[in-house]
């Protein structure tokens, strides 16, 4: 207590000093309306800038609640996308969920290999979800694979990277179809096979789905041509693809449920049992 004492007296002029040059700017503030103005703007501009960077922050620390939200619709989207035609409005589509053949679960990633020749990946949506084996998975930018197993909470799934993988696709401008499989080198690039010679190619043409399955609704994007060779054995085309997606970084996902995939394949065991 005594060393505040002492402070205080032996800076007692400088701080008088202050003290009433604090009190002649208060008074000036007081008196003139110019000074009194630019003084409380002076004050919105500092305060506003904190509460700026403080709203930066809670933004960012809201981003997963806004991308999880964001994912949502992109999915309900989806599955009104998967069912349009250029005959049919998308607002009627909207009112009645019947004739939409597919439905969309959202999920996310929570492992993700790559590096290996049979990848797979983890999704945090199972069976209670309604996820089955044999549906397709895709996001926003294309295809990412096919659900292998699931339990009640998780799900596996067969990525594109996976030498095992074997997906109908087809050449978009022309309409030819072949097999899509992967020759477990590149992330970056998958394999369209068994297009035949008469097909129009040329590189940069866009590779989507086929269409000739339940698992995949028709015209997904995959990637684009990257280069064409002919396979000596089988003289067809062998179309070496660059894919949109990024196997590398996967975030949210997109379960594909089809609503006609129980009566196709009913129907189909029908036909090979007669």
């Amino acid at each position: 207590m005594q060393q505040i004492f002492n402070f205080i007296f032996r800076n007692s002029t400088r701080i008088l000093f202050l003290l009433l040059l604090c009190i002649s700017f208060l008074l000036t503030i007081q008196a003139h309306s110019y000074h009194r103005s630019k003084i409380i703007s002076s004050a919105n501009y500092l305060s506003g800038g904190v509460y700026e960077n403080i709203n930066n922050v809670s933004e960012y620390l809201n981003l997963k609640t806004q991308n999880d939200a964001l994912a949502i619709e992109n999915a309900r989207l989806k599955s009104i996308l998967f069912a349009t035609t250029d005959s049919i409005s998308i607002t009627k589509l909207e009112k009645t969920k019947e004739n939409q053949p597919y439905d969309i679960v959202v999920s996310k990633v929570i492992h993700n290999s790559y590096n290996v020749h049979e990848n797979y990946l983890t999704l945090n949506s199972g069976a209670l979800q309604g996820v089955k084996s044999d549906m397709g998975v895709i996001n926003n930018l294309g295809l990412v694979g096919i659900i292998d197993n699931t339990s009640p909470k998780y799900s596996t799934v067969i990525s594109i990277l996976n030498v095992k993988s074997r997906i109908n696709a087809k050449i978009k401008k022309s309409n030819h179809f072949g097999s899509l499989i992967w020759d477990g080198k590149s992330t970056g690039f998958v394999q369209l096979i068994d297009v035949p010679r008469l097909a129009a190619i040329r590189k940069g043409d866009t590779i989507v789905t086929g269409g000739q399955s339940v698992i995949f609704p028709e015209n997904i994007n995959i990637g684009t041509i990257d280069k064409v060779e002919i396979d000596d054995q089988t003289h067809y085309y062998t179309i070496t693809v660059k894919l949109f997606n990024d196997m590398t970084n996967l975030g949210h996902v997109y379960i594909i449920k089809s609503n006609n995939r129980e009566e196709l394949n009913n129907l189909e065991k029908t036909t090979k049992n007669e």
